[in-house]
């Protein structure tokens, strides 16, 4: 499991805090190029400076080796401002 990162049901969720709503925003469009590369895509909720990623594979109806390497990919990006939820039974 990537640092960062916990199991919520059928997917890997982490909670990332940003200084505000432009970095949060900046962070986002940073993981276009990873997720295009696996041909593999979070899902993304963003409220002002903070950014829930989850990732699952929807297609297989669980988890896959495509969500743990594209959740890899975004914890080199994230400089340790990502974090587990503080209640992982709700993302």
């Amino acid at each position: 499991m990537p640092a960062g990162w916990v199991q919520v049901g059928e997917s890997l969720t982490t909670v990332c805090h940003l200084t505000d709503f432009a970095a949060a925003i900046a962070f986002v469009e940073r993981l276009v190029e990873p997720a295009n590369r696996l041909g593999h895509h979070p899902d993304l909720a963003i409220a002002y400076n903070q950014v829930t990623i989850s990732v699952t594979t929807h297609d297989a109806g669980g988890l896959t080796s495509l969500d743990f390497a594209l959740a890899a990919e975004i914890s080199a990006l994230h400089d340790g401002q990502c974090q587990p939820p503080l209640d992982p039974q709700t993302p």
